[in-house]
């Protein structure tokens, strides 16, 4: 076996990266991937510096895959070390450019390291991956690795001293076979369930127009009204423009099956949207955006209209994204996720660890609270 580092993922063979993708799972998929590079939404120039691993074997076949990156910055990643660069560059140290192994732009749980699960030699494909992170970031005297929004049973595997584990929560739906919206509202307890009707009926006292809309009809307007509200909510939060409007062409081509856009029409316009992508269980809700106020239009779009397709096709969970307790009224629980980090510099290696162990500790609290004090179930 042998390790090579790739800087376009146009390099490797399709077939041979979606044959590691076991899971089907849309975000480690080479179609979305290569979309964000083709796009240009990563690359060098935005900080996302492309640096592929891949593992062949002696017939010069990929065995092992890991999405990689050169980072410049710590935008785009949903697990926030920008104190640790702080204190890393207050003690004297350079703490960028670092390697970050996860998906530009898509808080979302994963795959991180593609092995076919049936090679009897998966191990050590795992072990030779985590060897060429480590040795990239001391031959090229960089401050550390880090693998983000892992499975459980990756980050079981990754229980090595020098990788260090960060514990996040996230806010997950989860389908408990209900038969109906109404029956899913029917288990929460009776404010939540009022509230939901009412901001439900609201949205619809403005004359809208809600389509789920997957595959083939999928069209090119649909995509040009949602990059103008992309970009208008980008505007609204200060935040960075990540996405090219290529990339949403791009996806388009690509990966339409994998697709659930939600659209918002006033007037045959359409006025807002809701992009989400399809995973075997899983529908990962992810950027939205309007052109229009209309009070909990967010929440309908997002939230309400993702739980409704889930109920329909039978999915087990929703993932709308990082951060917000206000999903919390509206059926969502606290879930972990989980992250690990290889620091070079011993001692700043340490001092992660003690913070890491304290901030579980809260972190553990929060989801408990969340889950049993705070549940909107009834």
């Amino acid at each position: 076996m042998r390790a090579e580092l790739v800087s376009k993922l146009n390099e490797i063979d399709k077939l041979q990266w979606d044959q590691l993708n076991t899971t089907n799972h849309p975000f480690t998929s080479y179609d979305f991937l290569n979309s964000l590079e083709l796009s240009n939404s990563v690359c060098s120039k935005t900080g996302w510096q492309p640096m592929h691993i891949i593992i062949k074997d002696a017939n010069d076949n990929i065995i092992g895959a890991c999405p990689n990156y050169l980072k410049m910055h710590s935008y785009g990643e949903y697990v926030f070390d920008h104190s640790w660069a702080n204190a890393f560059e207050n003690a004297g140290g350079q703490y960028y450019p670092k390697l970050l192994s996860a998906i530009p732009f898509t808080p979302a749980t994963g795959p991180r390291i593609l092995i076919n699960p049936l090679n009897p030699n998966n191990e050590k494909i795992l072990e030779l991956i985590l060897e060429t992170l480590e040795l990239t970031v001391k031959t090229n005297n960089l401050s550390s690795s880090h693998i983000n929004f892992i499975t459980q049973d990756l980050n079981l595997k990754l229980n090595k001293d020098n990788w260090i584990e960060r514990k996040g929560l996230q806010f997950h739906w989860h389908n408990k076979n209900y038969k109906s919206f109404d029956d899913f509202l029917s288990n929460l307890k009776s404010s939540k369930r009022k509230s939901i009707k009412k901001e439900r009926r609201s949205v619809y006292e403005h004359d809208l127009t809600i389509q789920k809309i997957t595959g083939a009809e999928l069209d090119i307007t649909m995509w040009d009204a949602f990059y103008e509200f992309y970009l208008t909510t980008i505007d609204k939060k200060w935040g960075g423009v990540y996405l090219t409007k290529d990339f949403f062409y791009l996806i388009h081509n690509t990966l339409k099956k994998k697709i659930l856009l939600i659209i918002a029409k006033q007037n045959e316009k359409i006025v807002a949207g809701a992009l989400n992508f399809i995973g075997e269980n899983i529908l990962y809700g992810r950027n939205w955006g309007t052109i229009v106020n209309i009070p909990f239009l967010h929440f309908e779009l997002c939230y309400y209209q993702a739980i409704e397709y889930a109920i329909e096709n039978n999915i087990d969970t929703v993932e709308a994204g990082a951060q917000g307790h206000h999903k919390i009224q509206r059926g969502y629980l606290a879930s972990p996720t989980y992250s690990r980090h290889f620091i070079a510099n011993k001692s700043f290696s340490e001092a992660i660890k003690r913070f890491v162990k304290l901030e579980k500790i809260e972190i553990e609290k929060q989801i408990g609270f969340v889950n049993q004090q705070s549940s909107p179930y009834s």
